[in-house]
């Protein structure tokens, strides 16, 4: 008895430890009332594509979007239609706390921007990747192109946590002033301040050299990114920080 108390305590524990945006919501694309109460917003209502537009122009993607079954989902081009691009949220946001539940298909790339420079949608990028299927994840360095990384620039932990294809999976993004932190399942794959001299140095050996302050956005929109492969998105939801 005395053991399954302690077993019971020890879960209590864990659960109160794990960040609030790890794991998906019972109901999807809803916020829980605590959820409401510390801040949240949903950029996703699981119906429309509300709040969202191209990063072309200012109206949704014709082609290449859809929204199914709960989910902003992404296709690849298919019988002659274009592909739909980037989309990018109609707000800006400066600090924040950022949670997408995202599933990615085999050999499947896309990626969540932040940080953006909207004239040549180039930001900072939260890197999703099959890691075991796409060749970006042996490209660029020491494995700065693989998931959870930020990336061509930061490679995300090796002890990173991907349910793998198919699954979904809860990516988490912090921006708080200079200080970034990318999370992956609840576990931190990485963290940077930026402008000091290690970001420069990064920035330098990356294909972002030539961009002047390169992720020095203060403000600006969250961008989906198009890459030709289906990937899934719900529960895509924000909190500012103050």
């Amino acid at each position: 008895m005395k053991n399954s108390a302690l077993i019971l305590v020890s879960m209590l524990s864990l659960n109160t430890l794990l960040p609030a945006s790890f794991g998906q919501n019972a109901v999807d694309n809803v916020l829980t009332d605590k959820e409401k109460k510390d801040g949240w917003k949903l950029l996703f209502d699981g119906k429309t594509t509300d709040g969202w537009n191209s990063a072309r122009g200012p109206e949704f993607p014709k082609t290449g979007w859809t929204v199914t079954d709960g989910m902003l989902i992404v296709m690849p081009p298919s019988q002659g239609l274009p592909s739909g691009g980037d989309i990018i949220t109609s707000g800006t946001y400066k600090n924040f706390e950022l949670s997408v539940d995202f599933m990615y298909t085999q050999g499947a790339n896309s990626g969540i921007k932040y940080g953006l420079n909207t004239k040549t949608v180039i930001g900072c990028e939260y890197q999703i990747l099959d890691d075991l299927r796409h060749p970006d994840a042996k490209a660029g360095i020491n494995g700065n192109r693989t998931l959870a990384s930020l990336y061509d620039l930061i490679p995300a932990s090796k002890q990173k946590k991907d349910n793998g294809p198919d699954k979904f999976n809860t990516a988490k993004i912090v921006v708080n002033g200079k200080h970034v932190e990318h999370w992956l399942n609840g576990q931190m794959t990485l963290s940077y301040e930026i402008g000091t001299a290690e970001w420069k140095a990064v920035v330098a050996t990356s294909k972002f050299k030539n961009e002047t302050a390169f992720g020095e956005v203060t403000e600006s929109p969250i961008l989906l990114q198009d890459h030709g492969n289906k990937v899934s998105y719900k529960n895509i939801k924000i909190r500012e920080i103050k």
